[in-house]
């Protein structure tokens, strides 16, 4: 399993975000909104702010799953849970 996040925020930026929250995983820019568009974060290429949203992904890159309104609460837990039903341990 591979974890990704992804920004509009410079690679520099996003990198210093995840040393200081001490994220183990990959924080990519979508500089273009390329990949906000396609998943549904932003419904125009105009808006400055993505949504946040959580999109899971088989090996094959098909999308199997859909979180939108993504509570940094509860969210991590529910997807790592989800994840083991559909992909095992």
């Amino acid at each position: 399993m591979q974890i990704v996040g992804v920004s509009f925020d410079p690679p520099e930026d996003n990198q210093d975000f995840a040393e200081a929250e001490g994220f183990t995983y990959e924080l990519w820019t979508d500089d273009d909104k390329t990949l906000a568009l396609y998943y549904g974060a932003i419904s125009k290429e105009s808006t400055s702010a993505a949504g946040r949203v959580t999109r899971i992904l088989d090996a094959e890159g098909v999308l199997v799953l859909e979180y939108n309104d993504v509570d940094f609460g509860t969210s991590p837990q529910e997807v790592l849970e989800d994840c083991e039903i559909l992909f095992g341990d």
